[in-house]
């Protein structure tokens, strides 16, 4: 492989390194101004933008085995990837595509498992991670809640019973 061909691959693969996945767009109608705002939007979430070949790609995805659909690498590609947020993520970038109408998503792939473009949209309407978090820490501290009510509530007649008790004996 020629020394340009390998540098690009390797940067590609070191991009593909930075998250447990990437998301594949068609950038073709996308200006440039837009293009710099959808970045300022994925900094601010730890990810970027990046236009690449599709060639290239397709070798540094294979390098890290990556399945990503070859259907899916063709016409002009750039991958999203960083941080470790990837539902805000797919949520910015399924904002972006309504808002400008322009990008559209071709697929990714999440931790090892391929994306289409239908579950990008679906993994963008789940909650974010510190939402979830907090769910979930609610689920588990509901029973002990319930039981520390359960444990009150036993002394807590008892002494109800016993203050009646003693303002009927006044």
């Amino acid at each position: 492989m020629q020394t340009e061909k390998k540098y690009l691959v390797d940067e590609i693969g070191a991009h593909l390194d930075k998250s447990n996945y990437v998301f594949l767009a068609d950038f073709e109608r996308v200006t440039v101004a837009e293009t710099e705002e959808l970045r300022r939007i994925l900094a601010e979430l730890g990810a970027e933008f990046h236009v690449v070949k599709n060639r290239m790609l397709r070798i540094a995805a294979s390098e890290r085995e990556l399945d990503i659909d070859a259907e899916k690498l063709t016409g002009p590609t750039s991958i999203i990837v960083g941080g470790d947020n990837a539902p805000g993520v797919a949520k910015a970038l399924e904002k972006f595509f309504k808002d400008k109408k322009k990008l559209e998503i071709k697929g990714g792939v999440l931790e090892s498992s391929t994306l289409s473009a239908g579950e990008v949209s679906d993994l963008a309407k789940l909650p974010s991670a510190e939402v979830l978090k907090a769910q979930l820490l609610g689920l588990l501290n509901q029973p002990a809640s319930q039981m520390v009510r359960i444990v009150q509530a036993v002394p807590q007649g008892l002494l109800n019973v016993l203050h009646a008790r003693s303002e009927q004996s006044e």
